[in-house]
């Protein structure tokens, strides 16, 4: 199946286009930079800092902000594996980073879809529960760019 992958028309593309890569590459860094300049600050929001920001006001939209970053991260970064699959799926760091995304975008479905956000969009304060997963969520993103960062170092 990985070579089926590496076959595919953008693989060779990327693979033979210097240029193609650079700008792949390029968008899947501004998709983590919109994620990850989107979740931390909602997080830590969520989490109690900054108490005098409004909720209501900031929610949706670093919200809709990181839903963008993680399109686009999550496309441009399909594309990349195209690249080299047989590579990334080797790499331990890779695998780390996959299961670092799946935890991390379990919690945040569970963050935005549970009574606690709903009373932060009505202007209430974060439950504790809430409070505590957006900490967890914020852990959990920075665990993801550390160890996409770690993939080219193994």
């Amino acid at each position: 199946m990985l070579d089926a992958i590496a076959a595919l028309p953008l693989a060779t593309l990327l693979r033979g286009s210097g240029t193609a890569y650079l700008l792949v590459n390029a968008a899947h860094i501004l998709g983590i930079a919109l994620l990850i300049g989107s979740i931390l600050p909602l997080a830590l929001r969520l989490a109690g800092a900054f108490p005098r920001t409004p909720l209501p006001v900031i929610a949706p939209l670093l919200r809709g902000t990181a839903l963008l970053g993680l399109t686009l991260a999550t496309l441009t970064g399909l594309a990349l594996f195209t690249a080299n699959p047989t590579e990334y799926a080797g790499n331990p760091a890779f695998r780390i980073k996959l299961a670092l995304l799946a935890v991390a975008l379990v919690n945040a479905a569970l963050v935005t879809r549970g009574r606690g956000w709903a009373q932060v969009l009505s202007g209430a304060s974060p439950p504790p529960a809430l409070r505590l997963m957006a900490t967890l969520s914020a852990l959990l993103w920075l665990g993801v760019l550390l160890a996409g960062r770690w993939i080219g170092f193994l």
